[in-house]
């Protein structure tokens, strides 16, 4: 089977501290895994034994949707995550997304040009 991993992209136009992305990245990767669990019950057990995971960074809410615009056409399950507004960011603010877990070779796909957080 393909190595299956997870990436996380996050936007850094929001200036979100690191104890706020640290979180931002956790809800997405959480809500991933489960999606995962329940969509492609293969790749997430193959994924959880070792549960590796990148974290990218995109510039904006627009590189946001073209990610998620080329997952939706790949087939690749994604997770969205949008802040409640409780502290740093406006409620309703796309924050970040996570891909798969899924194979490797599609999610880098879409997310192989960006650059680690």
């Amino acid at each position: 089977m393909a190595s299956i991993k997870q990436v996380i992209a996050v936007r850094t136009d929001l200036e979100m501290g690191k104890g706020k992305i640290a979180a931002q990245v956790a809800h997405a990767s959480l809500l991933g895994a489960e999606n995962v669990r329940k969509s492609h019950p293969d790749w997430f057990n193959e994924w959880w034994n070792g549960q590796e995971k990148i974290v990218v960074k995109v510039d904006g809410a627009k590189e946001i949707e073209e990610i998620k615009k080329i997952a939706i056409s790949l087939n690749i399950p994604w997770s969205e995550v949008t802040d409640a507004g409780h502290t740093q960011i406006e409620p309703g603010t796309t924050t970040c997304i996570s891909l798969g877990p899924a194979p490797e070779n599609l999610v880098d796909k879409v997310t192989g040009k960006y650059k680690l957080l």
